[in-house]
């Protein structure tokens, strides 16, 4: 009815089998039987851990005991005999093999197909109307409200009322609906206070379904009893999510606590619906929606694959485990690791965390912790994730995110994730150099690298409209512009222009607009791309890649000369990235100077190498100058009131200050915590090699020549012309 070419989930089955479980389920079958025998033999051993009693699993569902407010509240347990890691435990290779027979059981995982979708709801004309009229009726009955609240002018008195009539409405809806919800949450740029605070009930205080359901699922999920499995689970849920709720448990073979989170029952009948309305909307958007050039049915195809892998809780086990190995190297990034024999789709076991969500800054500070710390622990990892790697958590509200008591910042729900393309990662690198620049060309021909736009598209009337915003951002620092400055502004670029923005952008905002919005919980004043900057610097001074070396030497140098100062401020910054290295910043620039590729480059490093030679040696004799007594000054000036040279109006300023300059940014290398003299060594042996030794004979011959115009001008008393010879 909405849509002529819809979407769907399907379930695998045994008439249509997914084609990779198939293999899998075939090659594991036999060592399936092996390991559950294995299983049943070695049960007795966990007499070593004392086992507590079991609550019954078949108790009816009362959902508000032990709720414990939605808070994950586990803790870590320490390394020890009983207590090991999974995979310290058990052995890699172990590890593996418990990984294969969980994805087994996920054999028959839901996937998302728009095609098979249409086909299931299609031809079921009265439940696509029935839905329809539900949610039509739920959000127009809230909007009338909102509407009658402003005419009659009590919008502001009711703005709680109505922002609990909406978590309610979207609570009532269903899980498509609290995802929504949960995105408007951590946005206080679009959502009031009251809003803001009532939303955020939707991360992880949603209804709980019956534990008996619960506990049932387990069992048939892992072909265990729950006895069997734990020697204590808690009763109810600590906390319910949108796509299932979660216990907290321990482990009978090992006494580790663990997080258990089971699927809803139903869960892929209603987002199935909600996305097959959604998509028919999406047609009509692209269709009718002028002013929206985006494709919208390729944006919700895009989150609802996300979502449909978020059912899948193997998938979701192995996306913790890769970000786990990317990401936490890092010792104030915390990442739980999976318990695969104790994992199937619909289950999950992992790691407890014993931690605070980032949006109750209260309690957080109670522990001794600073807010703005956490979100920069995690704008850093962020940052790591979608320029370094390009494996990112698309779904961190502060549900998923929690502050330990150690001061780590733990992330959780690893359902969601998405990837940067590769050439996007330097492009959005370097489009923030050409932004700092204020070159619009280059950042209009960036859209291409982004995908943004297709090649054909002509960029050149891109360009106006990105100098007018820019040209009024920019008069403000780049580090004090806030993201959703950046984002506005683009978008009134994207709307009026045939902009396609990829479905990894939208996830990539999203990531970003939640961790600016807990900052101004924190700090209504936060910027986002000042707490960036530092990664920013980093990467042009360190990184190899191509297209950011050609990016640093845009920055770098302007008109034929050498900007010294922006070479200052990216080390400044730079130093602020505990990852910088002095040697990394170095090594890179020259190879790039000596290269094939780089004789524009060596020409502009003579004639600056020579301007610096100049600055220091004739800075050097005025400090020289200065230092003597005064009695003596006329005999070195031979009289001069205007001192022992002749200079230019204003030239000896400018001279000093560049070999001041010079002197700040080698005392920023040599300070760095990281600084070896013995770094140098190799920066010689490259001097060694026949085009330095060229380059460095074409500097002592520029340094000799400017030497020699200036012994000149002192005799004759008449400056020189201030060029560098060539």
């Amino acid at each position: 009815m909405l849509l002529s070419s819809p979407p769907t989930a399907v379930r695998y089955s045994a008439r249509e089998p997914n084609p990779m479980a198939t293999v899998t389920s075939s090659f594991l079958a036999p060592r399936l039987t092996a390991s559950a025998s294995r299983r049943r033999a070695i049960r007795p051993r966990a007499a070593i851990v004392e086992a507590r009693p079991v609550p019954s699993p078949s108790r009816s569902g009362d959902s508000s005991a032990g709720a414990g407010g939605g808070q994950y509240s586990i803790q870590l347990v320490e390394s020890s005999p009983a207590s090991l890691s999974p995979v310290a435990s058990k052995g890699r290779a172990e590890d593996m093999q418990a990984e294969a027979r969980a994805m087994a059981r996920a054999a028959n995982a839901s996937v998302y197909s728009p095609q098979l979708l249409s086909q299931r709801y299609g031809s079921r004309p009265i439940k696509v109307a029935s839905r329809t009229v539900e949610i039509l009726t739920a959000l127009g009955a809230f909007a009338l409200n909102v509407y009658l609240d402003e005419k009659r002018g009590e919008f502001d008195r009711n703005k709680r009322k109505r922002a609990v009539e909406l978590r309610g409405i979207f609570t009532r809806l269903g899980p498509t609906f609290v995802k929504i919800g949960q995105g408007l949450s951590t946005r206080p740029d679009i959502c009031p206070p009251e809003y803001l605070d009532e939303l955020a009930e939707l991360q992880d205080a949603l209804p709980t379904f019956p534990d008996a359901e619960a506990f049932s699922c387990i069992e048939r999920e892992l072909g265990l009893s729950v006895d069997s499995i734990y020697s204590s689970i808690t009763p109810s849920p600590i906390a319910a999510a949108s796509l299932g709720q979660v216990y907290k448990a321990r482990l009978k073979y090992s006494g580790q606590l663990v997080a258990v989170k089971v699927q809803r029952p139903g869960i892929e009948e209603a987002i199935g619906l909600d996305f097959y309305l959604l998509r028919g909307l999406g047609f009509l958007i692209n269709k009718y929606v002028d002013f929206i050039s985006s494709d919208v049915v390729s944006l919700i195809d895009e989150f609802a694959r996300r979502v449909y892998q978020e059912l899948n809780y193997v998938q979701e086990g192995q996306n913790a485990r890769r970000f786990k190995k990317l990401y936490a190297d890092k010792e104030d990034v915390l990442v739980p690791d999976i318990f695969w024999d104790y994992t199937s789709a619909k289950v999950l076991t992992m790691d407890w965390v014993d931690g605070v969500k980032l949006n109750q800054q209260e309690a957080i500070e109670k522990q001794g912790l600073k807010l703005l710390d956490l979100v920069n622990i995690g704008i850093q990892c962020s940052l790591r994730q979608l320029l370094e790697y390009g494996y990112f958590h698309a779904d961190p509200h502060p549900g998923n995110l929690l502050a330990t008591p150690d001061g780590r910042l733990a992330f959780l729900d690893f359902g969601m994730m998405s990837e940067t393309p590769e050439d996007a990662r330097v492009a959005i690198i370097g489009h923030v150099v050409h932004m700092v620049n204020r070159d619009y060309e280059a950042m209009a021909r960036d859209y291409y690298a982004l995908d943004f736009l297709s090649p054909e598209v002509d960029v050149s009337p891109i360009v106006p409209a990105l100098k007018n915003f820019f040209d009024d951002a920019l008069n403000s620092s780049v580090s004090e512009l806030n993201f959703k400055t950046i984002v506005d502004g683009l978008g009134n670029v994207l709307y009026e222009y045939p902009f396609n923005v990829p479905a990894y952008y939208a996830l990539i905002l999203r990531s970003l607009t939640v961790l600016e919005g807990l900052a101004l919980y924190a700090d209504p004043k936060f910027k986002v791309l000042a707490a960036s900057y530092p990664y920013f610097a980093k990467r042009l001074l360190t990184d190899p890649n191509p297209y950011l070396r050609d990016a640093l030497i845009e920055l770098l140098f302007k008109d034929g000369r050498f900007r010294w100062n922006r070479l200052e401020n990216l080390l400044v910054q730079g130093r602020k990235d505990r990852d910088f290295t002095t040697k990394e910043a170095l090594q890179p620039v020259l190879k790039l100077l000596l290269g094939p590729g780089g004789e524009e480059l060596r020409a502009l490093v003579v004639k600056e190498a020579i301007c610096v030679s100049e600055a220091i040696t004739f800075g050097t004799l005025i400090d020289t100058y200065n230092s003597v007594p005064d009695f003596v000054k006329p005999f070195i000036s031979n009289g001069s009131a205007a001192g022992p040279f002749k200079l230019r109006d204003g030239e000896q300023e400018q001279m000093l200050e560049l070999r001041d300059r010079v002197f700040r940014i080698w005392n920023l290398l040599r300070s760095s915590d990281n600084f070896d003299p013995s770094l140098l060594q190799p920066i010689l042996q490259v001097l060694q090699e026949p085009e330095a030794r060229s380059l460095g004979g074409r500097v002592a011959g520029g340094i000799t020549q400017r030497f020699a115009a200036r012994w000149l001008q002192q005799i004759l008393r008449s400056p020189p012309p201030l060029a560098a010879p060539e």
